[in-house]
């Protein structure tokens, strides 16, 4: 006779084991789920559609949509500086369907961020910025905004990479910027990235045209230094020397011959009349390879260098000129600010 027992005895616990992975899985589920709801309602409210342009008579808007996020009781609201482009009329609208109109308080191109303040008298909801040092690969982030005119959406993913670099709208690099998965459109730009802790960790930017879930968000510590620099002197200081250039390869046998390691350096195509780079004698061909002691590897690396902590100070320059290693002096300037029409 047959008997079965053995094989009843040994499903019993593989049964229970399955019913409870799907009891787990479902915890896990609403975990996450329960983890975006939160920061949804916390944060949501804080998020605002900037409309820019003149309004047509109908009520529609002729001008740019983007979103916006409020960080301060008094109505001060990060977006993009693409968003607010060179508009003089601008609007928010909260997720209540109000709309006030706001000024610009700064436009930092070089970091495609803008402050506004929302004009009025009324409380609007705000969130805070966090640390984005803090953040980890693979961190849950969310992502709100008005993609596509599609006002108040959600979208979640995680930190798919940190300290990135992308070309700002000015041309100059930003620099730890944060790469996501978080789904956004156009229309999401200005608009919050942001941590299961309900702090805004990123201002969303850009988007890769043709790819899927590379998104790109400015880091909130940079935001952090953008918002304090204009609050204090309505514009970013950096230094200015009066250069144009590009990034070119330093031949091996002048690099050779100069004792130098660059294999790429910062070639100056132009220099500007009466500026610090005229009046320390540099030439065009000259091949910037190293400033202040920092190793210059290209045009970037030359902007990087040029901060407001080396406005009016005396710096150490190298250039490769006809394959020779010459030291000059230069003193950068600050950069005039680029005004916000």
């Amino acid at each position: 006779m047959l008997d079965f027992t053995s094989d009843i005895v040994d499903d019993a616990p593989s049964s229970r084991t399955t019913a409870s992975a799907a009891v787990d899985d479902r915890a896990l589920l609403d975990a996450y789920s329960n983890a975006v709801i939160d920061v949804t309602d916390r944060v949501g409210p804080a998020v605002v559609r900037v409309e820019t342009g003149p309004k047509v008579p109908n009520g529609r808007e002729r001008g740019g949509l983007g979103s916006g996020i409020v960080i301060s009781p008094d109505g001060l609201v990060l977006t993009n500086s693409h968003v607010v482009g060179s508009s003089r009329e601008i609007r928010l609208r909260d997720v209540e369907g109000h709309v006030g109109e706001a000024q610009v308080l700064g436009v930092d191109p070089d970091t495609d961020l803008t402050l506004l303040r929302a004009n009025g008298s009324r409380h609007l909801p705000y969130a805070a910025l966090g640390n984005s040092k803090n953040l980890r690969r693979g961190q849950l982030v969310i992502a709100i905004g008005n993609p596509l005119g599609f006002e108040s959406t959600v979208t979640a993913g995680v930190v798919s990479a940190l300290g990135r670099s992308i070309r700002s709208v000015s041309g100059r690099t930003i620099e730890d910027v944060i790469q996501t998965d978080a789904a956004l459109n156009p229309g999401n730009s200005g608009g919050p990235l942001v941590s299961s802790n309900a702090e805004v960790i990123g201002i969303n930017t850009a988007i890769i045209n043709g790819a899927q879930g590379i998104c790109f968000a400015v880091a909130s510590n940079t935001a952090q230094f953008v918002l304090s620099e204009i609050i204090r002197h309505g514009y970013v200081r950096r230094a200015y020397i009066g250069v144009a250039g590009q990034t070119a390869p330093v031949p091996r046998r002048h690099a050779v011959l100069a004792g130098v390691e660059n294999k790429m350096g910062a070639l100056l195509a132009q220099i500007e009349p009466d500026g610090p780079a005229a009046k320390a004698g540099l030439l065009p061909g000259d091949v910037v390879i190293r400033l202040d002691g920092v190793g210059i590897n290209g045009v970037d690396d030359l902007i990087r260098v040029l901060d407001r902590d080396r406005i009016g100070r005396r710096l150490a320059m190298e250039v490769l000129r006809l394959g020779r290693l010459r030291a000059i002096d230069i003193d950068p300037i600050e950069r005039k600010p680029q005004r916000s029409t």
